[in-house]
């Protein structure tokens, strides 16, 4: 049985693992060469590298039993594509859905980069950004002596620092997860007063972000999750291997 997962995330990598260890022909689909790094190599899978465009991505999921959006939950454009791509090919489709973090009252919580660059904007004191590269460009008019991006230490991620003018003693190119006890240690060393995430929720490190961010006493500026509806690992699982029970 053919299943296509596109991934990109904890849950996805140990769908694929878990479901071609049941006999399932997995093809999953990330979107950069780190997302093929962590997804590793197993045996029945088969790692598809790149951003796809809708109709390339309808290539990919046609004839297939089933396709898996286990994408980040904030990968909304993603998202879009995939479920019309399995509308286009009437491929069965479920989208696998990290669970949101419960959000406190003190969190200050905005739209998206833009609504965060918009309230730091009117602030003072050092920002440590934990959101990625991709989203950097929204925080030009702020002064970037204050950023301190923490990136994947990729090309891709120092361009955009660069371009930003973010001097290079304020590069964090580190790749996670990381604990709560080294969110707090960079906090401190960088005297860091706002700290800006988004909910990636336990397997994104959100927990320890948020106990650093009270620990140390900064403020935690979070990104609103966008709303949609999913399922669970455990009920995508489920319903999976029970495709591939009745397959047999």
């Amino acid at each position: 049985m053919k299943i296509i997962i596109f991934s990109g995330t904890t849950e996805g990598r140990e769908l694929s693992r878990r479901l071609a260890g049941r006999g399932a022909e997995i093809t999953v689909c990330v979107a950069t060469d780190y997302g093929r790094e962590v997804q590793g190599t197993a045996d029945g899978v088969t790692v598809l590298t790149g951003r796809k465009s809708r109709a390339q991505m309808a290539d990919i999921v046609r004839g297939a039993a089933l396709c898996v959006d286990a994408t980040h939950p904030y990968a909304t454009e993603a998202t879009e594509n995939i479920s019309a791509a399995c509308r286009d090919t009437a491929t069965p489709y479920r989208r696998l859905l990290r669970g949101a973090s419960a959000v406190d009252a003190d969190i200050v919580t905005v739209q998206d980069a833009s609504g965060a660059a918009a309230y730091l904007e009117h602030t003072q004191g050092n920002i440590l950004l934990t959101t990625g590269a991709k989203e950097l460009s929204c925080y030009s008019a702020l002064n970037p002596s204050r950023l301190y991006p923490r990136i994947l230490p990729t090309y891709d991620g120092l361009a955009a620092c660069e371009r930003l003018g973010i001097p290079r003693r304020n590069v964090i190119a580190m790749q996670g997860a990381f604990s709560r006890e080294l969110n707090e240690a960079l906090i401190r060393q960088y005297k860091i007063a706002y700290l800006v995430t988004k909910d990636g929720g336990a397997a994104g490190g959100f927990p320890e972000k948020l106990q650093a961010a009270r620990n140390t006493g900064v403020t935690l500026v979070l990104l609103r999750r966008p709303d949609e509806t999913g399922e669970s690992f455990a009920e995508i699982a489920a319903y999976c291997e029970g495709l591939l029970c009745q397959d047999r």
